[in-house]
């Protein structure tokens, strides 16, 4: 869904005004998404992923401001953007003790888990942006993040590697694998894309994300019920 940061009216137009507007526009979203999270009494598929797309989609214009309306560039972006990460993890460390997901019981460690995650989207768009600009291309940088995280998967089950540092590493990556494989659908030819309908592939990919989430909703329903009648 990271085009639709990209559509923000004005932003290759508007310069500064341009990318903090669009910023600006799916910031308030977010908002209002991440307040219904936290006030969720239990976990609802369907308002994790609709806070995890919003985080996406700010994540991309506020990329595109860090890498495009600031003039350092991608790797100027890139390292501003990790350093957000670390800040984010360091704080939410110093205040809790542990950056685990499976810590979050609070509202506190929630905000901390959505302002590393609105950071780990960010820099894994800049981290897209710059790959693909680079001489690997779209393909080339959706197999090249996919590389990476096959890595992180083996990391995963045949070492010791901390498993929270191999979680936020795998989560940052799986953004530019997005980004990367999406454009190189819709992309035109020319530019090494498939020249695939945009709105068309984007409305495919929400039949998808539709159908998976219900399955996940539906599980933990069944897992519910479970729970229930062995309590009974």
């Amino acid at each position: 869904m990271s085009w639709l940061g990209e559509t923000t009216p004005g932003a290759g137009e508007g310069g500064i005004n341009g990318y903090l507007i669009g910023t600006a526009i799916f910031g308030v979203l977010m908002l209002v998404l991440v307040w219904a999270q936290i006030r969720a009494r239990k976990f609802n598929p369907w308002l994790y992923w609709a806070t995890i797309v919003a985080s996406t989609t700010v994540g991309t214009t506020l990329a595109d401001f860090c890498t495009r309306s600031l003039g350092i560039g991608y790797a100027g972006g890139s390292l501003l953007l990790f350093a957000g990460v670390l800040a984010s993890l360091f704080a939410w460390y110093r205040a809790t003790g542990t950056i685990s997901v499976d810590s979050i019981v609070s509202p506190r460690e929630e905000l901390f888990y959505w302002v590393t995650i609105t950071f780990s989207q960010t820099l894994g768009t800049a981290l897209g942006d710059w790959i693909a600009d680079s001489s690997l291309g779209y393909g080339g940088g959706a197999l090249f993040f996919g590389a990476l995280l096959l890595i992180i998967a083996a990391l995963f089950f045949a070492t010791r590697v901390s498993h929270v540092l191999l979680f936020w590493a795998a989560f940052i990556l799986t953004r530019p694998l997005g980004a990367t494989l999406g454009d190189f659908f819709d992309k035109p030819v020319a530019q090494g894309g498939l020249a695939l309908s945009r709105p068309l592939a984007s409305l495919a990919l929400l039949v998808v994300m539709a159908v998976l989430i219900a399955a996940i909703a539906r599980r933990a329903g069944r897992g519910d019920g479970a729970g229930e009648g062995s309590a009974a």
